[in-house]
């Protein structure tokens, strides 16, 4: 956006510098600007003689900001805690004093005395909070939470629209905290998983609200420099693009599984990980089913459309490969469809009282399925298209060290293909990195940082791991790492599949790992090996004494994998084993858990 000087209030020359320095700002700069102005206009402005005002620059001038603001996040893949720590860092450049805490690490009898407070959580799995906020939840709605009329609150809540209980979490701390008698300084925002322009938008009216109404008698100072544009860096909305450097089937002939193992050069991205913490990757659609999608619609598929804010043009054929998301629906997908077209059945399908027969629609069924259930359709391929959702970016566990494989990251995907509604289904990025990427070409990708899985810091404490499948992924990474420093704590892995002959990922590499004695032991469970189906859980109740006696010398117990069911299934095993061999209530077992994932002694990958 170019800014004219003849609807404008700046002169020519403030018009070319403006001009030239608000295409360089970040999100971050642009929402400092925002509550500088905001604050200038309510405080003397002091600046050195003759300078110019062409130059943006803060003189150590004093605002009468004291306020403290704790930022309290519910983070299970990372994005909440990067989101809480962007808001904390902005605040505190306005001079604002900042705590910020895992929900997990905040003592809840400190509620009473803060004053503002802001909550960023995700929600997990079905409408559940993420596991670093289900203490503070489980508190919060319990009967010792405190009256809150002193406090002030905001809460940005993070989702998936596709799941029915979108932003569950987050609506629920909001409504709590206002029934405990706080009062919102902004209202709640729930963000997708396209969340980067509403999470900002929410801190700028955050920032807005603190500093029109800075209150208390003392003053801080507020000092920087003139704004300077920092140096670019790969990240979620700058994705590298890596080089594809192998990509092999893991699984023997004849197996029903197909499970990728990818290695992705990062040489000269300057991007670094630690164990534990996920890729994320922009994957593109089939190309099949996009030409069927315009076929469909009786589209041009070298139509240019606009697929951005910024103003970018693309091919329609090309913006719906790499753009948007075609293979999942939602409920506003459908609401918003219901608009562009002429049936009746998709209006009454979008009605509150369809709420079980939509949700009944939605499940399997993609784009495709949409168009062709219920045209005809009264919008162009600009206008249909901007109803859609960017593309999501995947995430998937490291597999590697970056220790033991310098300016390198692996992957595990397993293939996903099914069928269901009467068509062949694949997995958006599984079946791109099975059957179309190949060595040499590239994938746009990122860095997910997860501090609720990680290794202990004290190389000698015992871990145990359960990762059946490609849950087995970060525990590559795990054990690579552990060997790289000489770590000696004990190490004990739990894995699963269908086959030991077809199924056995990285098997020769555990084998080296015990021979090594850098895995002190693993047990399997391959299903279809024997008449009655044995899971990982079934071996964990087999080992139980031994599996105690680790747990109670300080293991930390680490599970990778599907939420929900083989998650779910591990955690009641834990839970058995407590009884058993501690002696345990079930009450007081499952405390004992708590307490664990309290401790960060009980730590989970899940999706």
């Amino acid at each position: 956006m170019q800014l004219q000087v003849t609807n404008s209030p700046f002169s020519q020359e403030q018009a070319e510098l403006l001009n030239r320095i608000l295409p360089t700002l970040s999100e971050t700069q642009k929402i400092w600007l925002t509550g500088y102005l905001t604050a200038a206009q309510s405080q003397s402005i002091q600046t050195a003689p003759g300078t110019q005002s062409s130059e943006l620059t803060v003189q150590s001038s004093e605002a009468a900001v004291s306020k403290e603001v704790t930022i309290l996040y519910g983070s299970q893949t990372g994005n909440a805690q990067a989101l809480a720590e962007n808001a904390g860092k902005t605040l505190s450049e306005q001079g604002l004093q900042v705590t910020i805490s895992s929900m997990n690490d905040f003592k809840p009898n400190q509620l009473k005395k803060v004053k503002n407070l802001l909550i960023v959580v995700s929600t997990h799995g079905e409408g559940t909070p993420p596991d670093n906020a289900l203490s503070f939840h489980e508190f919060l709605h319990g009967r010792r939470a405190p009256k809150l009329d002193g406090l002030s609150f905001s809460v940005l809540s993070l989702g998936d629209s596709s799941y029915e209980f979108f932003c569950q979490t987050g609506k629920d701390f909001d409504q709590k905290l206002e029934e405990l008698g706080g009062t919102r300084i902004h209202p709640r925002t729930d963000c997708d998983l396209d969340y980067d322009d509403q999470a900002a938008e929410w801190l700028q009216g955050v920032l807005g609200s603190l500093m029109q109404d800075p209150g208390g008698s003392q003053e801080s100072s507020v000092q920087t420099s003139s704004l300077q544009v920092t140096e670019s860096v790969y990240s979620r909305t700058n994705p590298f693009r890596a080089e594809v450097l192998e990509n092999l089937n893991l699984n023997g002939r004849g197996s029903n599984k197909e499970t990728h193992h990818l290695e992705l050069s990062l040489e000269g991205s300057g991007l670094s990980f630690e164990p534990g913490d996920s890729l994320g990757v922009y994957p593109e659609n089939d190309p099949a089913l996009v030409d069927l999608l315009i076929q469909e619609m009786n589209w041009d598929a070298d139509k240019e459309i606009t697929v951005n804010k910024q103003g970018d043009v693309l091919p329609l054929k090309k913006a719906l490969i790499s753009h948007y998301e075609i293979t999942v629906l939602t409920k506003p997908l459908l609401e918003q469809a219901a608009k562009l077209s002429e049936s009746a059945e998709l209006q009454e399908l979008t009605l509150p009282e369809q709420k079980e027969k939509s949700k009944a629609y939605i499940e399997g069924r993609d784009l495709l399925d949409l168009v062709r259930d219920f045209g005809p359709w009264n919008a162009s391929a600009e206008e249909f298209v901007s109803i859609l959702r960017k593309m999501p970016a995947r995430l998937y566990s490291i597999a590697s060290s970056l220790s033991a494989n310098p300016d390198e990251v692996h992957l595990t995907i397993g293939a996903v293909r099914y069928e269901t509604h009467g068509r062949e289904r694949n997995g958006v990025c599984s079946i791109l990195c099975a059957e179309r990427l190949q060595p040499g070409e590239t994938l746009p990708v990122y860095i997910q940082r997860n501090q609720n899985f990680k290794l202990p810091q004290n190389p000698d404490t015992p871990i145990i791991m359960v990762g059946p499948g490609t849950g087995i992924a970060p525990f590559r990474s795990f054990i690579q790492e552990r060997e790289e420093t000489g770590a000696e704590g004990k190490s004990w892995l739990f894995f699963g599949d269908q086959h030991f002959v077809t199924d056995f990922l990285y098997q020769t590499e555990w084998q080296k790992w015990l021979e090594n004695e850098v895995l002190t032991r693993m047990d399997v469970a391959f299903s279809r090996d024997t008449n009655e189906k044995v899971y990982v859980q079934h071996r964990m109740l087999e080992q139980s004494k031994e599996l105690f006696k680790w747990i109670q010398e300080g293991a930390v117990v680490y599970i990778c994998g599907d939420e929900k069911n083989m998650a779910h299934d591990v955690h009641n095993t834990l839970i058995k084993i407590f009884e058993n061999e501690g002696g345990m209530s079930r009450e007081k077992a499952e405390e004992y858990l708590a307490d664990m994932q309290q401790q960060k002694r009980y730590q989970r990958d899940v999706y």
